[in-house]
């Protein structure tokens, strides 16, 4: 075997600037049992937990290379779930941070969650079309729902009837039974895509949103809910509603729209969210309008119908007599209509385009609004919903990032500083704690270059609009604006001797200037202050793209707009080389600290690597999947970074021309790279908005090895149904780690078995354990399966049970008889045995040698089943005695929902008034 070559690794060290993903939505949490002060939003692939009283991160999930998509906080307010663009959910634990369960079942980016009023259940969409029902409390998939033929847009529990509704871009909502796992009613009642719905009112409308400017809303009338005298009348009231719609009296739910809700905003609806109460429903489209409208509850709405009808009858009365209506007209019906059942909140009008927004009504009638703007903002907001006030902004957080996209970074040559420009504003970071020290406005047009000036205390900037500011970095102010080009100033950087720098310009031209000290033109302090002076131009045919000096000082490369790169003496600026092969423009290039080597990053995709003695290509290296954007060398070696616009940063060893890793990805377009000084740290900007930074390990990096992560990752495969079972279609998918969960089964009941071998040919003789038997303090093979079993993830477990082959399912079931007279881990092996069954039923039963074991398991395992009811039952009873014995001595009634006897009592009335009980209808 030859010699490996040895590198240092580089690994990712922080990701900041993003306040709030635009792609992710937002929602209200509690921390330490305070609520209506925490907002949590996604950022890249972290989720960020905002303290909107003082404006700081109370808490981050962490996350690692995914971006998140979807997060959904539980009811308890313990936990909160985060769906990510690759389809996996994670679970994770508010008090720790860390992740309690991964579910991975989708296969693309999860569009929607939302817990079931327990916390115990999960329901999940995507972009796969795909529905699936997830138990939280069991770690496993329960149901995957198909029939959609587009994008989940909502997945909603209605609590009450066990029931999920969902939404599509297929213009269909379905209701799907939990129990049966079949969809039992399709709305088409809408002509575009279904962008999405909520329930609202104890989950008695249905309201969704279109691409046109109408809130369908949709009564759900249950048959279940009807008795036999109450049905008529609702037969009647239905036909009064629609009389062209079909009634199926058979129909478990009839869902009749009555009636619209116009927006006042333009375009399509992109999003509905309700409070947990399910009382007020904001709205908002692709503008920045957000509309607000409030469910009234019962007793209010007959109020408001009860004035309405007087004040239609007063009507009625005057025109009878001044005669301009018929004496014969009927009088005004006492029907309840949609708009006394809804109205209409305060408009709110922000600063710029809603991403997502967040309801919480407190018990005061206080409503507080999340949200989050696409200008990389986080906002919270105050409204009186009984008094109908203006909203009033309570916090919104800003500073800690930019409002737009950072296009360029540099970083200090002591890596303690990192500055970014972006079309809005300037900032100076701490690389540190990666905290914001500095924001200056940007004076000029969109910035496109950037680099520090010797000292560290200034820097240059390059503006689309060929201006090269300068910049006092410690004072955070613009010095001078320089009028350097005509055009846009691509390129800016600091000569190797460090007393001047060079620009170069869409105008044709490369400038060089040199560093002078002259006084301050504003007169505010004596002290002399950094300015340019202008002392050659190089004069081009194309326009400058790249430009850079060799570290000798001998010559300048230049890179054009024809996709070459010319080089020529820096002292005479005589013409020496020309590198031509690319097949798009160069947009970076850079020479090795010895200059001998350049290399070329082009818009083709292509890395060329050339040498600065002949100007021949040593290599040309197909990089990346799109334009390279950036591109430096690592002080003292050959080893080189390149930065691209599929988001992509990768180190590149110059002289053996190999890619020697990929240290992370943005989300979005790579658009900028900057290493400091021994190139400890670095740094980039993408079009995800993040600002990421590597940094140089300790740990060594040989070429070839792969990192075997077991983070559940898909492979990509989904399993079909199985094969003579179609009613099978289980909710994951299959994952590294199910493969090797399988592989470790297989190879436990193969160890096992062989030792059950040399335990009947030693006929009593002492024979020592296997090796992986001993690691796992096991001595029997029923051991070592339990503690194999135990080790398996749970959500991993039944895709392993379907990879592993049938002749070790029928080891399995022969070992399942012993393990479930133990007594321990019962349920999990009951799990086990039951799913099995269900897999490999009919070979199971046809084996006779296998019967037995399966009648000896259905045996014990129904007696392992009630010994864990009897103690749940057990555990309950004693709680409730608990609980009652703790009401008798504080004389007052603990755990108790406040609004379980108003829902009794309004089930009452409604049982009473069945047969004169006004209802919604549309005029």
């Amino acid at each position: 075997m030859g010699l490996t070559k040895q590198y240092l690794r580089y690994v990712p060290s922080g990701t900041f600037n993003v306040i709030a993903s635009g792609d992710c939505n937002c929602i209200h949490v509690s921390l330490n049992g305070i609520s209506g002060r925490y907002v949590a939003v996604g950022a890249c692939e972290h989720v960020i937990i905002w303290d909107m009283r003082l404006g700081e991160k109370a808490q981050v999930l962490p996350g690692e290379d995914i971006v998140v998509s979807q997060i959904a906080a539980s009811p308890s307010g313990n936990h909160i779930a985060v769906g990510y663009v690759d389809g996996n959910i994670n679970v994770f634990e508010l008090t720790n941070s860390d992740v309690v369960c991964v579910f991975a079942g989708h296969k693309s980016a999860v569009t929607c969650l939302q817990y079931d009023e327990q916390g115990h259940r999960l329901v999940s969409g995507a972009k796969d079309t795909e529905v699936i029902l997830w138990d939280v409390v069991s770690e496993t998939g329960i149901a995957r729902f198909s029939g959609h033929k587009g994008v989940i847009t909502s997945a909603l529990f209605i609590n009450g009837k066990n029931c999920i509704v969902s939404s599509s871009k297929d213009t269909f909502v379905k209701f799907w039974d939990i129990e049966t796992k079949h969809c039992f009613k399709t709305l088409g009642g809408h002509q575009m895509e279904v962008w999405s719905a909520v329930l609202l009112k104890e989950e008695r409308y249905l309201v969704t949103g279109s691409m046109d400017q109408s809130l369908r809303v949709w009564k759900l009338n249950w048959t279940s809910d009807s008795k036999d005298e109450e049905k008529l009348v609702r037969q009647l009231e239905i036909v009064k509603l629609e009389e062209t719609d079909n009634i199926e009296e058979s129909s478990v739910l009839q869902c009749h729209q009555v009636g619209t809700l116009v927006r006042s905003g333009k375009g399509r609806v992109v999003n509905l969210v309700t409070d947990p109460g399910q009382s007020i429903l904001a709205c908002h489209g692709t503008d920045s309008l957000l509309e607000l409208f409030s469910f009234c509850s019962d007793e209010e709405a007959k109020i408001r119908m009860n004035k309405r009808v007087k004040k239609q009858r007063k009507k009625l009365t005057k025109l009878k007599e001044t005669g301009e209506a018929n004496v014969e007209t009927t009088e005004v019906p006492e029907l309840l209509k949609l708009s006394d059942e809804v109205k209409r909140l305060t408009l709110v009008k922000l600063n710029e385009k809603l991403k997502s927004v967040s309801l919480l009504l407190g018990t005061t009638g206080e409503l507080r609004l999340g949200v989050t703007l696409a200008n990389n903002t986080v906002e919270l907001h105050s409204l009186k919903v009984s008094e109908g006030n203006e909203v009033q902004c309570l916090k919104q957080i800003t500073q800690p990032g930019h409002k737009k996209e950072p296009r360029c970074v540099a970083i200090s040559s002591d890596n303690l500083a990192i500055l970014s420009a972006s079309a809005d504003s300037i900032k100076l970071w701490s690389r540190a704690n990666q905290s914001c020290l500095r924001t200056i406005p940007m004076p000029r047009d969109r910035p496109c270059s950037i680099c520090f000036a010797p000292g560290d205390r200034h820097a240059l900037v390059g503006c689309a609009d060929g201006t090269l500011l300068l910049i006092d970095v410690a004072a955070g102010r613009v010095l001078e604006p320089v009028p350097a080009h005509t055009g846009e100033c691509s390129s800016v950087g600091l000569s190797p001797d460090m007393r001047g720098c060079y620009s170069g310009g869409s105008d044709k031209t490369v400038k060089l200037w040199s560093f002078e000290l002259i006084p301050d033109q504003t007169g505010e302090s004596k002290a002399k202050v950094l300015s340019l002076l202008h002392t050659r131009t190089l004069e081009l045919e194309e326009s400058v793209l790249a430009v850079k000096i060799s570290p000798n000082n001998k010559f300048i490369a230049v890179a054009l707009l024809d996709s070459t790169v010319k080089i020529f003496f820096l002292d005479t600026f005589k013409f020496y080389l020309s590198l031509y092969g690319h097949k798009l423009p160069v947009l970076c290039l850079d020479i090795s600290y010895d200059s001998n080597i350049i290399v070329t990053g082009s818009a083709d995709r292509n890395v060329k690597i050339w040498g600065m003695d002949f100007g021949d290509c040593h290599k040309s290296i197909f990089a990346h999947n799109d334009s390279v954007t950036a591109l430096q060398f690592v002080p003292s070696t050959h080893y080189f970074f390149t930065a691209s616009k599929d988001g992509k940063v990768k180190q590149w060893d110059a002289d053996t021309y190999d890619n020697i890793t990929t240290v992370y990805s943005h989300s979005g377009g790579c658009l900028s790279l900057s290493l400091g000084a021994g190139a400890l740290h670095g740094a980039s900007c993408g079009a995800d908005g993040a600002l990421r930074l590597l940094a140089r390990s300790d740990g060594p990096l040989v070429l070839g090895d792969t990192d075997e992560r077991d983070d559940g990752l898909a492979t990509g495969e989904h399993h079909a149904p199985v094969p003579g079972l179609p009613g099978i279609n289980i909710p994951t998918k299959k994952t590294i780690g199910a493969e090797k969960a399988a592989d470790s089964m297989m190879e436990c009941l193969s160890v096992g078995a062989e030792y059950k071998r040399e335990l009947g040919s030693a006929r009593g003789a002492p024979v020592q354990a296997p090796l992986l038997m001993a690691a796992y303090n096991c001595a029997t093979p029923e051991d070592f399966l339990v503690e194999t079993v135990k080790r398996i993830r749970s959500s991993d477990l039944e895709e392993a049970l379907l990879l592993i082959p049938f002749s070790a399912a029928c080891d399995l079931v022969k070992m399942l008889p012993k393990l479930l007279d133990r007594g321990d881990n019962a349920e999990l092996f009951c799990r086990l045995a039951i799913f099995l069954l269900k897999v490999h039923h009919a070979p199971l039963v046809a084996n006779q040698a296998l019967l037995k074991h399966i009648i000896q398991i259905q045996a014990k395992a129904t007696m392992r089943l009630n010994e864990l009811r009897d103690m749940v039952g057990y555990n309950l009873h004693a709680l409730h005695w608990l609980r009652r014995d703790v009401e008798a001595a504080d004389a007052e009634q603990l755990f108790r929902e406040a609004t379980t006897e108003r829902r009794a009592k309004d089930k009452r009335r409604r049982t009473r008034q069945a047969i004169k009980r006004p209802i919604v209808t549309v005029t």
